[in-house]
């Protein structure tokens, strides 16, 4: 029988995101997975392939905004459940001082009960500056 993976799973993830918990945030990622992020040189951001080069990702985000957080986040899952949505608000310190205050999604692909995609896509806004 197969993993489901459920709104709550969704859910505890983005708590361990803002808990900075590399461990948990992970434990509902395929190896396989790909992560499509926010930004970069394609139109789709940047593609980061596997579970090890995800999770350094992560923790470079909370190396360099180290008071990141997804806050008022919120989570649903297809009917079939091989979807998943998570919509939430970005704010971090930027590393020049500036603020993000932006709200964005995760569009996720469910296989097994595992995320094997992520895709971040958020709303764009100038830097808040610095006090």
């Amino acid at each position: 029988m197969s993993k489901t993976l459920t709104a709550d799973n969704l859910k505890a993830t983005f708590d361990a995101f803002n808990r900075h918990d590399i461990d948990a945030v992970m434990t509902n990622f395929a190896d396989d997975c790909v992560f499509f992020t926010v930004a970069g040189d394609n139109e789709y951001g940047n593609r980061i392939e596997g579970k090890d080069a995800i999770a350094k990702a992560f923790v470079n985000v909370w190396t360099t905004m180290p008071d990141v957080q997804w806050a008022d986040h919120s989570h649903f899952m297809s009917e079939d459940g091989s979807r998943g949505v998570s919509q939430w608000t970005f704010r971090a310190t930027n590393p020049d001082g500036t603020r993000t205050e932006v709200q964005g999604v995760d569009l996720f692909r469910i296989r097994d009960g595992q995320i094997v995609e992520k895709q971040a896509i958020r709303k764009q806004r100038p830097a808040i500056p610095a006090k």
